[in-house]
């Protein structure tokens, strides 16, 4: 008997009543929803939302927009590979010497005290940079080399031409790698945090205005509908409703305003406007430079070329 008390105390405790008109108010919700979509409604039955709220979705979504649209492109900045030429076939180079070096390494470790030749230990090579820049640096990097190694007479001056413009590309390599962290930390990071938070707020505010008017409505129509018995019951789901509606309203303009006057937004693109004209101006100061230095080996080159033609 004790057993039973407590199981019709816990049923009770269900509100079975409360969940059921949840479902129905859904359900409800759902068949207006459809009829206004097949045009089975007339449009003065649908109750018009107040002019400010309908500016301030508009307003919110064409923000929304700026967010997607601009955060679809400057993702490449959170991959360093965006503008490598070669990245495919290098990290496949790179994934074999790691194999390599792991299996050497297993076997010096792993063969001492055994009759089997034990190979010495070697260390894993150094990763690099995998960007343009980086990648052109590296290119007359080498290419400096090779023409110095066996220079004579003006190969001697490109020699040094690509050793000054590898020097150059350095530095903008370092510039690239500072401006991507930048533009990763100050542009992008808060520009989602802006979307999936208060953006976000504001259009799960919204959903909530459309879903109570969709109640409203849905009791108008059955208030249109109930007989007379059901009449006053009708009345009171419909001014519930209303009541409902113009909180909820009121709530979606709130949080919709505040996303609409908050700076960060702005913040965010100066910072994205910042990291990128340090990066172009370290780039063309380096080739400025440099761009002088090779022009004086040109001009001697050719000036020499001729001198030589003479003759």
């Amino acid at each position: 008997m004790d057993g039973w008390s407590k199981l019709s105390s816990g049923l009770a405790g269900l509100n079975i009543g409360q969940s059921a008109n949840k479902l129905a108010k859904g359900f409800q919700s759902s068949v207006q929803a459809t009829r206004e979509r097949l045009g089975q409604i007339a449009p003065d039955e649908i109750t018009e939302l107040p002019q400010e709220y309908k500016d301030l979705e508009a307003r919110v979504d064409s923000l929304r927009a700026v967010h997607l649209a601009l955060l679809k492109v400057t993702k490449v900045y959170e991959t360093e590979t965006y503008d490598y030429p070669t990245h495919l076939q290098e990290s496949i180079t790179e994934l074999g010497t790691t194999i390599g070096h792991g299996i050497t390494n297993f076997a010096a470790a792993n063969l001492k005290g055994t009759n089997l030749p034990t190979p010495a230990p070697v260390e894993a090579a150094t990763p690099q940079h995998k960007t343009l820049p980086h990648a052109i640096g590296r290119a007359a990097t080498n290419a400096a080399s090779a023409v110095l190694s066996t220079a004579a007479g003006n190969e001697d001056k490109l020699g040094k031409g690509l050793h000054a413009y590898s020097g150059a590309w350095e530095k903008i390599a370092d510039a690239r790698v500072e401006q991507d962290a930048a533009i990763r930390d100050r542009f992008l990071l808060p520009w989602q945090t802006t979307l999936s938070t208060s953006i976000a707020v504001a259009m799960k505010a919204r959903q909530a205005v459309r879903v109570s008017r969709l109640e409203l409505d849905a009791a108008k129509q059955t208030l249109k509908n109930a007989g007379p018995a059901k009449q006053e019951a009708a009345r009171l789901e419909v001014e519930n409703a209303e009541d409902d509606l113009v909180q909820k309203t009121e709530v979606a303009i709130t949080l919709m305003k505040t996303v609409l006057e908050n700076p960060e937004p702005l913040k965010n693109l100066n910072e994205l406007a910042k990291a990128q004209l340090m990066f172009y101006a370290t780039a063309a100061e380096a080739l400025s430079s440099v761009q002088g230095e090779i022009e004086e080996l040109s001009v001697a080159a050719e000036g020499e070329y001729r001198k030589s033609r003479e003759h």
